[in-house]
């Protein structure tokens, strides 16, 4: 195994690719491979079920081999026959039969196409992200996506009595009018019990060590791993993006470069497509690797580079 091709676009069938790079290379794989037989991209792809889980096994393994953070996986099955294939859960499953160390599956939220859904049944809205790690990730980041907190230290807080009413942090039972709701039903906008809060530094010098020891409330919540993104309609972040059969938004990419790779970081795209992977490392500052089996997507991510600005640039 030689050097690292560090911001270098690949031609080749990524499994062939992946084994020439040395172990733990790369900080971040983010992709989505074909989704079975859905399309045929020019050159015949037409594995379906167990036939692409164990296609899509193979290369998830070399892709945890040479990964030293997070490896993930936008994935999604077919339905047919009002029968669903399943393949994100069955690929999921061979791998943890496998001793792959996963991930609880993210969610990739966006609206489906309106009318879908069948005869019967619900349209399709979100997708899997398929993930693993070695174990703890040794960089994340896992609020740089997060919102400033809903509620305060406590957060809408309630509990139930012996008799099974619910009491709610004002004090409030079902069965009894909540001081802290007005007639008209709004909210009282006085410090909730629950809010009130020492900082551990606050409450060492009032109770030293006895107690607990106080609670400092984040400047930014945990995001939450329903990744809602908006697809289509000019929202995918680049034109050339719609020159791909199955493009994912920009914005479904940066949350996991932004959240799991570390600056000057290399993440790799094994199915590189449109290059939109590629496109979003370039514009925060993170070192690449894309590989994809079709000459015309090796050229399409190529334009995406320059368009990105970062023709072989090197982040430190």
């Amino acid at each position: 195994m030689g050097k690292v091709p560090v911001n270098q676009i690949l031609h080749g069938d990524c499994l062939e690719v992946l084994k020439t790079l040395p172990d733990d290379s790369v900080d971040l794989v983010f992709c989505s491979p074909p989704y079975e037989d859905a399309r045929t991209y020019g050159i015949d792809f037409n594995l379906k079920e167990q036939d692409w889980v164990d296609w899509a096994f193979e290369r998830f393994v070399e892709c945890y081999r040479v990964s030293k953070g997070l490896i993930a996986w936008v994935v999604e099955g077919k339905t047919r026959n009002f029968q669903y294939s399943a393949t994100p859960i069955l690929l999921a499953a061979d791998l943890y039969r496998a001793d792959i160390r996963l991930r609880k599956p993210p969610i990739f939220h966006r609206y489906g196409i309106c009318g879908s859904g069948g005869p019967d049944w619900l349209r399709n809205d979100y997708e899997f992200i398929v993930c693993a790690s070695k174990g703890k990730l040794p960089w994340s980041d896992n609020t740089a996506m997060g919102h400033p907190p809903k509620w305060g230290p406590g957060g809408e807080m309630s509990y139930r009595l012996s008799d099974g009413s619910k009491v709610n942090q004002w004090g409030g039972t079902k069965k009894h009018s909540c001081p802290g709701r007005k007639k008209d039903g709004s909210r009282d906008h006085r410090i909730r019990p629950s809010h009130k809060m020492q900082t551990p530094s606050q409450h060492k010098r009032e109770n030293g060590a006895k107690g607990h020891p106080g609670y400092e409330p984040p400047k930014l919540a945990n995001p939450g791993n329903v990744i809602k993104c908006t697809v289509g309609g000019g929202a995918m972040g680049s034109k050339l993006a719609y020159d791909n059969e199955a493009a994912f938004p920009e914005s479904l990419v940066e949350f996991f470069i932004l959240s799991f790779c570390p600056p000057g970081g290399i993440v790799l795209d094994p199915f590189s497509g449109s290059g939109t992977t590629i496109s979003v490392a370039i514009q925060n500052h993170r070192n690449y690797i894309g590989i994809d089996i079709r000459d015309s997507q090796v050229d399409l991510t190529n334009k995406r580079i320059n368009e990105a600005g970062g023709k072989r640039k090197l982040f430190a």
